[in-house]
């Protein structure tokens, strides 16, 4: 089975202290500590799994600056075949739509018959995974957090849904895939694996190189721009309320009533 896996290089909330620069364009970025994205890192881990269970080979594609080489290598390290960086300074200010468009001339490029992309990146917007599957027409399922290769042509999948339970569905390949956290164990990545990947080769694709046409790519394009950071109030606090069930609604309700939020 032939998989591409989309990988993402963020800042490293569990090293950094996250703040919002003076002009609320941006998070200050200097000496940010990197590493891939957590949803990402379960994703490849799960293709390489699948890949030891019925063989293939895994690709990693990481769309960024030249620092997200080393999330590349480090993918690779971690057992991924092959990788991919894709960069050109067209593609900066990239939206969902955008990055989305970017990652489909990568898919196209290769035969693959499963897409794995993180539930979702540092922004949180978890869209890429479905625009990327709409734009190939392949069926597509999100925060799938178990997969079972039927057959060569179907998977049965596992998704996480709402109160903790799992919704289970049968999907034909080729198909698109956003993993969940927690769907496996991602594998250590020791020094002999990174010296091992040290030297290998890393093809940069462009703009030109995926046949894009730039103007429909970049900050120019996008539909969706951002606009401000900023780090919330901080409220007077919670108010707990004690007493029995009955007690305990009958309060609520008296201060529901006191804030005006029903009559």
């Amino acid at each position: 089975m032939e998989i591409l896996v989309c990988v993402k290089r963020v800042p490293d909330t569990a090293e950094n202290e996250i703040e919002v620069n003076r002009d609320g364009s941006d998070i200050e970025r200097d000496d940010l500590v990197y590493s891939v994205n957590e949803w990402d890192n379960y994703a490849v881990e799960e293709a390489i799994q699948i890949v030891d269970k019925v063989g293939g080979a895994v690709t990693v594609v990481s769309l960024g600056d030249e620092d997200s080489e080393e999330i590349v290598r480090r993918e690779m390290a971690m057992g991924a075949n092959n990788g991919i960086l894709v960069s050109d300074d067209a593609f900066e200010g990239s939206d969902g739509k955008g990055v989305a468009a970017i990652l489909k001339t990568v898919a196209e490029k290769g035969s693959y018959d499963l897409i794995l992309t993180g539930a979702q990146a540092d922004d949180g917007a978890g869209q890429i995974g479905g625009m990327l599957a709409a734009m190939l027409d392949l069926p597509y399922a999100s925060v799938v957090n178990s997969i079972e290769v039927v057959s060569d042509s179907q998977l049965k999948v596992g998704r996480e849904i709402e109160g903790g339970n799992q919704e289970l569905n049968e999907i034909g390949l080729p198909c698109v895939l956003s993993i969940q956290t927690g769907i496996n164990e991602p594998r250590y990545v020791g020094i002999r694996g990174i010296r091992k990947v040290a030297s290998v080769d890393i093809p940069i694709w462009g703009a030109a190189d995926l046949g894009l046409d730039a103007s429909n790519v970049g900050q120019s394009a996008a539909g969706v721009k951002r606009v401000d950071y900023f780090v919330p109030e901080f409220g007077e606090g919670a108010e707990i309320l004690e007493g029995s069930d009955e007690e305990i609604a009958e309060k609520l309700i008296d201060l529901l009533k006191a804030k005006g939020g029903i009559k």
